[in-house]
């Protein structure tokens, strides 16, 4: 009887501590690939705010430096290619944007790290500012144990974490949702204009350790006393920002509607286009020609969001559909 309730409770402990998704590329992941349609823009500019190679020993150099110093800050610049910027323990980088990013429907944004695999996970927090002074971070959770400190190349289970930039693998962005940060009235969640990556450090040591929203100590592998060492920031993709450009007049006339829609919709045009509909994570789930005023059938589709891209003449148009 003893050992069951103990078997009871381990299981119990299991199922609860593994609380998000899971890893790029298995079944109910976040993950958005780099070439993903869903992004409309990446980070312009960025400030760049290296830190120690190991913040426990500060005077250690590597490469002749005791700061991170791989890569340049321009290669956080642009798409997602593995070409990095390594941050250092406690590092940060203030990234910005030509066009502001909003709260649109589900993510508004993706962050890349450039891990080699699905568990050696180096991460960072996130946060953004509409006026490049007051910062707000995302409330984050990290269900790793702190008992035992995850060395400098350890590995992380990633549904042991939520909403801290790093936890997929190379060319696999992060997502995160406006939608989760307070109310505030220093925050207008409509326009974006600065987004600061920190490194989390990873060191359960109190004297050095950074925490989650729930206060855990957030580990991760430490030290990495390279100089390569901390976060390594590849880019940061916008999924929802506030103009989407269309330069063709014809694009300018075209609609979808109704929206939300349950089983079909109607695409407004005054000639031939080609539609593709993306789900969030960026797979096709829909390719279709079409004339003026045809419909379109979704009632397979799931509930949710999807993006539908309208292509004419070598011009894109894209629009938001909610499937209900």
């Amino acid at each position: 009887m003893i050992k069951t309730v103990l078997l009871f409770l381990c299981s119990s402990f299991v199922l609860q501590a593994q609380s998000y998704a899971p890893a790029a590329g298995e079944p109910g992941s976040t993950a958005i690939s780099a070439d993903s349609p869903v992004f409309v823009a990446w980070a312009t500019g960025i400030e760049l705010q290296r830190g120690h190679v190991d913040i426990s020993n500060p005077t250690f150099e590597h490469e002749d430096s005791n700061y991170a110093t791989y890569g340049t800050a321009e290669d956080a610049l642009g798409s997602a290619t593995n070409s990095v910027v390594s941050l250092g323990d406690a590092g940060e980088a203030t990234l910005t944007f030509e066009t502001p990013i909003t709260d649109g429907d589900g993510f508004d944004f993706a962050v890349f790290e450039n891990s080699f695999s699905a568990t050696f996970l180096e991460l960072a927090f996130v946060e953004v500012s509409s006026d490049g002074v007051n910062y707000f971070r995302f409330p984050s959770h990290s269900e790793t144990q702190t008992e035992t400190q995850i060395d400098g190349f350890g590995t992380i289970d990633p549904t042991y974490i939520n909403n801290l930039a790093g936890k997929y693998k190379g060319l696999f962005g992060t997502p995160f949702d406006l939608s989760d940060l307070e109310e505030d009235a220093l925050l207008d969640k409509n326009n974006i204009t600065h987004i600061k990556i920190i490194d989390v450090v990873g060191s359960i040591d109190p004297a050095y350790a950074r925490y989650d929203s729930f206060g855990n100590a957030i580990n991760d592998p430490f030290t990495t006393p390279f100089y390569s060492g901390g976060f390594d920031l590849d880019g940061i993709g916008v999924i929802n920002q506030q103009v989407l450009g269309v330069d063709d007049e014809n694009l300018d006339t075209i609609a979808i509607y109704p929206n939300p829609a349950s089983n079909k919709f109607y695409i407004k045009t005054v000639e031939e286009v080609n539609v593709s509909i993306y789900n969030m994570l960026g797979k096709l789930v829909i390719s279709e020609k079409v004339n003026a005023n045809n419909t379109i059938e979704i009632a397979s589709l799931k509930s949710g969001v999807y993006l539908v891209r309208i292509a004419s003449h070598g011009k894109i148009s894209q629009h938001r559909l909610i499937k209900e």
